[in-house]
């Protein structure tokens, strides 16, 4: 086997556990999602199993991520950043890092309603830095209610109980940085607290 293709399949087991853990994920709760034994899950992710295309497509599928993505593949020299929208909660994020780990940056779009939403607030663990790109945004902080115009930014500990929404009803832009609790907390699949916006699951 060529050396550079060895290097690259030795790569992809931390890589496959970097980003379950990431994502806050058991080998159990993978088996169940995949269908691929928690057993040779386990064995891809200490390589001592050989990554396939057949292992690699429902691990893709399942963390929302491109295959080239799971491999490393080295890019092919095109600067555009191919971005996928993820819906959850009726919001709209759109992933601007791709590092599994640290701080995880998205373009929020809150969409417009008829009516603004009733706050419903949520703590989770983490922090949550934001600035607002167009809309009013209404930012309820424990006992504090503030509206945001385009422009403005806030920074608070995730701990507090919080919630985002319009204050007008109108579509409300943002650009969002979560801490790793705050990633799991918003965009996880399979998780519903009472989100941002007021829908809850």
């Amino acid at each position: 086997m060529d050396p550079g293709t060895e290097d690259v399949l030795d790569a992809v087991g931390p890589r496959l556990r970097a980003l379950r853990r990431d994502r806050g994920i058991t080998l159990a709760d993978l088996a169940a999602t995949t269908g691929v034994s928690e057993s040779t899950l386990s064995r891809l992710e200490s390589g001592q199993r050989r990554a396939t295309l057949e292992l690699l497509l429902p691990l893709a599928r399942t963390y929302d991520v491109p295959l080239d993505d799971l491999v490393g593949a080295p890019r092919t020299g095109d600067p555009r950043i191919h971005l996928k929208p993820i819906e959850r909660f009726g919001m709209i994020f759109v992933p601007l890092s791709r590092r599994p780990g640290g701080v995880h940056a998205f373009k929020m779009i809150i969409p417009a309603r008829p009516a603004p939403l009733a706050p419903t607030l949520q703590t989770h663990e983490g922090f949550e830095w934001l600035y607002v790109l167009n809309g009013r945004l209404r930012l309820v902080l424990g006992e504090r209610d503030l509206t945001l115009p385009p422009g403005e930014a806030a920074e608070f500990d995730t701990s507090m109980p919080h919630w985002l929404g319009s204050a007008d009803g109108g579509v409300v832009e943002l650009l969002i940085l979560f801490g790793l609790q705050g990633v799991r907390a918003h965009v996880r699949p399979g998780v519903h607290p009472s989100a941002h916006g007021g829908s809850r699951k």
